[in-house]
């Protein structure tokens, strides 16, 4: 089923599918409605590798750039002066994800946290705005945003949301976007579903974080930007809204969060 006006997934990892296999993920998105994607690029050494997938995908495609949170053990802190020179980039639409992990602890939580802190300050000298990755570290997140927030005005999003509701809350009141995946789906998710149906619809983004958490009807399978469609349509059930609605509101809500992707909308 094809959504009018057109859904973009807002958070994806097309460098984690095989080569041979991301031109048909794109084009399977694209036909299903999914015509916009943003991939994203979780280590600094990979940012040329992603912006060959974008440039090989034009116009469905746009990237974000930044440290995971499970790869700063490994490569270091980056300095705000390498976040904010990515941030200027025209091709960078997004500063991620970068954020808190205590599920894993990949990554020393001092660490962690400094990162996070960074790619925040170089969102705000750019104006590109940042994507949080948070797990298991709900208190620590809602700290780091409200400090920075002090130094400036927060442009961001919460992906992939399973956290709780003090932490959607106090983001919202400073100004983040919340994103659900097909969590949203789970049958163990009650409590994000009730979330979620409390979040204000210019504040919502849709996303798959291909190549995991594939939504229900395709648990087990390998998640790719195309079911981005299933997520809308339990969001849409739970808004008591049409398809048509979340598409359009999660849409706009994408251009108005990441200006400099905003032609996925349309492409």
């Amino acid at each position: 089923m094809t959504l009018q006006p057109r859904l973009v997934d807002s958070h994806c990892h097309l460098d984690h599918l095989p080569p041979d296999e991301r031109a048909e993920a794109v084009a399977r998105a694209v036909r299903a409605g999914v015509r916009g994607m943003l991939t994203i690029c979780t280590s600094l050494a990979a940012v040329d590798d992603v912006a060959g997938i974008v440039a090989a995908n034009r116009p469905h495609v746009a990237m974000a750039v930044g440290l995971h949170p499970h790869r700063v053990g490994d490569e270091g802190v980056p300095t705000e002066d390498q976040l904010t020179a990515l941030g200027a980039r025209e091709d960078v639409a997004g500063l991620g994800e970068t954020g808190l992990d205590y599920f894993y602890d990949k990554s020393p939580r001092d660490e962690q946290q400094e990162s996070f802190r960074r790619h925040i300050r170089a969102s705000q000298a750019t104006g590109t705005p940042f994507i949080v990755h948070t797990r298991n570290a709900d208190g620590d997140t809602v700290r780091i945003l409200e400090e920075e927030a002090a130094n400036g005005q927060l442009a961001g999003v919460l992906h992939c949301f399973s956290s709780g509701r003090a932490l959607a809350e106090r983001a919202l009141e400073l100004g983040l976007y919340i994103s659900l995946s097909g969590i949203l789906t789970f049958n163990n998710a009650e409590e994000v579903r009730a979330i979620a149906a409390d979040v204000p619809m210019d504040r919502l983004l849709v996303e798959t974080d291909t190549p995991f958490l594939a939504p229900t009807p395709m648990r087990g399978k390998r998640n790719e930007p195309a079911y981005t469609i299933h997520t809308a349509r339990k969001l849409a059930n739970l808004k008591g809204v049409s398809e048509a609605d979340i598409a359009a509101s999660t849409t706009a809500n994408f251009a108005a969060l990441f200006p400099k992707a905003a032609g996925l909308a349309a492409a």
